[in-house]
This record gives C-alpha cells, sequence and structure tokens, in this order.
C-alpha cells in the first residue's frame, strides 16, 4: 500500500505566513537532498506554481470543489509519486472556505481527507500565553482534525520565544520552529505577475525561492518535522492516473497539439498536459510572448486559465502570432481558451488588438469576479456535450462585451450565458479542472486528428472569420489579426 510522508501547512487566517513557509519548507528539504512536491488547497495556480518551483516537480492544487473530495487522496498520490515528502499548503484559516462549505472545502477538510497531520503557522507578534489558547481551541473545534504542531512567526525575541513554548507545551503541542520577525522575508514578486516569474524561469523566482528556503533551514527542526511526516498513515485509495482508452486508431500518427506556456511549463493544470499526452497527443508548448509561429503541424491550441490578465501589453504586441491563431481558429481546428486565454482571443482587450478569433471586446475594471461556478454547456464542443454539467471557477477583472457569443459555452444559475462556441473553438472565463473530467482531452485529441468540418461564412458563430478585417500595424509593422468580422451579439 503506498505511503507518502506528507504535512498540511495552515494558520488561523491569511496573512500568517505559510504561504512563504510552505515554499521555504520544500526548498530547504530539497536543498537537502529529499525528493518532495508541493500542493496547494483550492484553486490557486501561482502559489502552486511557486510551491513547484521550490520543489523542482510541478505543482498542483487539491480542490475539493473543482475534483471532488474522493479524488484528493489519489491525486496527492500522483502528484507525490517516488517522493519522500508532500508538503500541502492551505487556504486562508484552517476551518476557512470560499464557498463556506467548511466541512467538505476548508483546509481542515482537506487534511481530513487525507489523513495528514497539521502545522499551524501563528503569527505571534502581538501575543503571548494566549497563543496557547488560540492553538488549544482549534485544536478542540474539531476532534477528528490531526493538529501535529505549530511554527511560531514574527517571535520578538528570546524571551518572547521561551514564554510561548512553555505556554505551548503546558498543552501539549509541539513547536517546530520560530522565526524572528525579519527571518521570513518578502520577497516573492508580486501577485500581479501572477506565475510568469516561474514559467519564464527568471532569476527573482529562483533567487526569492532559495531565500525562503535558508530561512527555514536556519529556523525549522527539519529532522522532528519530517518525523512527523512519516507517521502518516496509508490513504487507501489508488494514486490518479491519467490512462484511458486512446481515441486513435493504432498506428494513428499523434496529433500535435500546442499548450500555451513558456519555457518553465504551461498555463494549464499539471495533470491537462498529462492527460493530453495519456490521449495520444503529442503536446508541445507556444509562448505567447515569444513565440511569434505555432509549433510545426498544430492542430489543437490550449491556453490554460493561469496566463495573466496583466501581461496584455506583451500579449497584444506579439501579432505575428495572433494572426497564426486567428487562422488555426477559422480553419476549424480546435482551440481552447480558459480564463484570460479568452481575452487573449477576443478582439481586443483595454484597447488593444488581441487575436481576434471571438468578436467582443475586453475591458478591465477595479473589482475582482471570483467563485465557483456550477455551469452547464450550451453547445456542443470539444469541451463538453451539450447539456453536461462542470464546476469551474472564476478569477478575473475584465469583462466582455458580449458576456457570451450567440452560441454561448456556459449558463448557470444567476447569470446570463456566458463564453463562446464558435466552429473547433471553446472560449469562457470559467476554468475546470481537467482531473475531474478527464474525457476533455480524449474529446480535443479526436477532434484534432480528424479534418475540420466544412462550414460557410456566417455560420452561426461566435466570430465568422472569413469577411478579413485589418487592424493597425503592429509594432514590427505586421497587419494585426483584428476582430473576427460579424456583428457583435
Amino acid at each position: 500500500m503506498t505511503v507518502v510522508p506528507r504535512l498540511v501547512l495552515s494558520a488561523p487566517s491569511s496573512g500568517h505566513g505559510k504561504n512563504a513557509l510552505a515554499i521555504g519548507l520544500l526548498a530547504a528539504f530539497a536543498d537537502r537532498g529529499l525528493d518532495v512536491a508541493g500542493f496547494k488547497v483550492g484553486p490557486d495556480q501561482v502559489d502552486a506554481a511557486y510551491l513547484g518551483l521550490a520543489a523542482g516537480s510541478p505543482g498542483r492544487t487539491l480542490d475539493p470543489r473543482l475534483v471532488g473530495t474522493e479524488r484528493l487522496g489519489p491525486l496527492l498520490l500522483h502528484g507525490a509519486a517516488d517522493t519522500g515528502l508532500a508538503v500541502v499548503q492551505g487556504s486562508m484559516g484552517l476551518y476557512d472556505s470560499l464557498t463556506g462549505r467548511h466541512e467538505t472545502e476548508s483546509t481542515a477538510a482537506v487534511a481530513t481527507a487525507l489523513r495528514s497531520p497539521v502545522v499551524l503557522v501563528v503569527d505571534v507578534a502581538a501575543m503571548g500565553q494566549s497563543v496557547a489558547a488560540l492553538v488549544h481551541g482549534f485544536r478542540a473545534y474539531d476532534e477528528q482534525l490531526w493538529i501535529g504542531g505549530v511554527i511560531l512567526n514574527r517571535v520578538a525575541s528570546s524571551r518572547h520565544e521561551t514564554l510561548l513554548r512553555e505556554a505551548l507545551d503546558d498543552i501539549g503541542i509541539p513547536v517546530y520552529g520560530a522565526l524572528r520577525r525579519h527571518d521570513l522575508p518578502s520577497v516573492l514578486p508580486s501577485r500581479r505577475h501572477g506565475v510568469m516569474p516561474v514559467l519564464e524561469g527568471t532569476g527573482d523566482a529562483a533567487r526569492a525561492v532559495r531565500r525562503l528556503g535558508e530561512a527555514v533551514t536556519a529556523t525549522v527542526d527539519l529532522e522532528r518535522l519530517i518525523g512527523l511526516a512519516r507517521s502518516a498513515p496509508p490513504l487507501g485509495v489508488q494514486p490518479w492516473s491519467s490512462a484511458g482508452a486512446p481515441p486513435l486508431p493504432a498506428g494513428a500518427a499523434p496529433p500535435v497539439v500546442a499548450v500555451a506556456g513558456g519555457p518553465a511549463g504551461s498555463f494549464s493544470h499539471a495533470e491537462t498536459v498529462e492527460l493530453l499526452r495519456a490521449a495520444g497527443a503529442e503536446v508541445v508548448t507556444v509562448d505567447p510572448f515569444a513565440d511569434e509561429v505555432l509549433p510545426a503541424g498544430t492542430r489543437a491550441l490550449v491556453v490554460g486559465g493561469a496566463l495573466p490578465e496583466s501581461y496584455a501589453e506583451r500579449l497584444s504586441a506579439n501579432r505575428r502570432l495572433c494572426i497564426a491563431v486567428a487562422e488555426l481558429a477559422r480553419t476549424g481546428r480546435p482551440v481552447i481558451g480558459e480564463g484570460a486565454g479568452l481575452l487573449w482571443l477576443a478582439r481586443e482587450l483595454d484597447g488593444l488588438p488581441m487575436c481576434g478569433v471571438i468578436d467582443a471586446v475586453g475591458t478591465s475594471r477595479d473589482g475582482l469576479v471570483v467563485g465557483y461556478r456550477e455551469a452547464t454547456a450550451q453547445e456542443d464542443s470539444v469541451v463538453a456535450a451539450r447539456g453536461e454539467v462542470m464546476v469551474g471557477h472564476k478569477e478575473h477583472r475584465a469583462v466582455l462585451t458580449p458576456r457570451g457569443g450567440p452560441r454561448p459555452a456556459w449558463s448557470w444559475p444567476g447569470g446570463a450565458p456566458e463564453g463562446f462556441v464558435w466552429r473547433g473553438v471553446h472560449a469562457s472565463q470559467l476554468v475546470p479542472h481537467w482531473a475531474a473530467y478527464p474525457r476533455i482531452a480524449p474529446r480535443l485529441v479526436a477532434a484534432a486528428s480528424a479534418e475540420p468540418a466544412t462550414v460557410a461564412a456566417g455560420d452561426g458563430g461566435a466570430a465568422p472569420t472569413d469577411r478579413a478585417v485589418v487592424a493597425p500595424a503592429g509594432p514590427a509593422g505586421v497587419a494585426g489579426c483584428g476582430p473576427a468580422g460579424g456583428p457583435s451579439a
């Protein structure tokens, strides 16, 4: 039976330092030669990317709302295969959840499902003996939860540390580390850059991770912590597998599926690429900021949900690739845009020309749209059959006009239909996790292998492209893709 040493790192609330601690722990253990794996509770692909950078392997998300509680253990075993430690970074406070469903979707619920000890990171800058009452309350709130100890952050002095340790010793809570107020530096790149510093392999991201690892090595008892992780029992489930019935006939050439990303990974979940390969695709990366053409032989394109909205200028500047993407879509090849991938496929964003695959205009706003949606497919597409229900996550500032095309992708209670289905295109700001819907990959690969159906101009889709519209020339003198034509719905 598979046993993976594991820890869940959580906190009483956001702001206690668990993100930096989780990254630092992975970097510290990796520097000691231990194979490690990093996971993030919830949909946050940015934190997951930095956990992956620290671990030296793909960072993954464990979101019970997106993948179902029953897949949490299998996904952890899959992502942590052949490693000596899995570190799971929690979301918000230990018992919090975005939806209020703390009994199934909080970090505590994930830790219980994973049968994992929890290490609580506590900011004690303004706290003395009360730390014992705080931790005791968190332990007593759910007796099924295994709180294995604490790491103290922002300790003021040696005397302060002694006071805190004595208070916690009175209630039988081990202390695995104590960091002074400036031990955990604020060195990570701004979140407005999203996953880009990780995917581009910038020195800033690597240096930040290294500094956090050094801080943790100097202040945390790593030997005792790995001992706690190794005490976690078997999960009693089998690892998740991307393998399924390939949609291609035996001996068929694998279609080339381009996945948007950078030198160090893609904007999609790690499982997306694994599912595509298992379905028979030859997966190649296309960098929307650096590559001016699609990879040779590309028959489908996937733009994942971690593409940052804040990089509109750089996306717009790459006019040649915009033209190539628009042509791929015009010929009926499958193109999937998730999250900000939809904005890249739009006519323009904040006045900047984009790919023009769909006839819609994006505008950034101050407010953030965030939350889960249980969505019903409105059309047959490469993602879903009409009437199929999927759960996805939305997190964006930019909004589109129109919100959906003549053939919208999704509908859900309380909102107008959203997204665009046109020829082989499926574009939406909703981001599902493909591990929960493994049939997406075979559908896409089968469509990529087939010859596109013959289509006529004005075929009722989101943006008929047969009527040429030329946008202003890009910075290199290349005509922009322009809008894909047709009246806005």
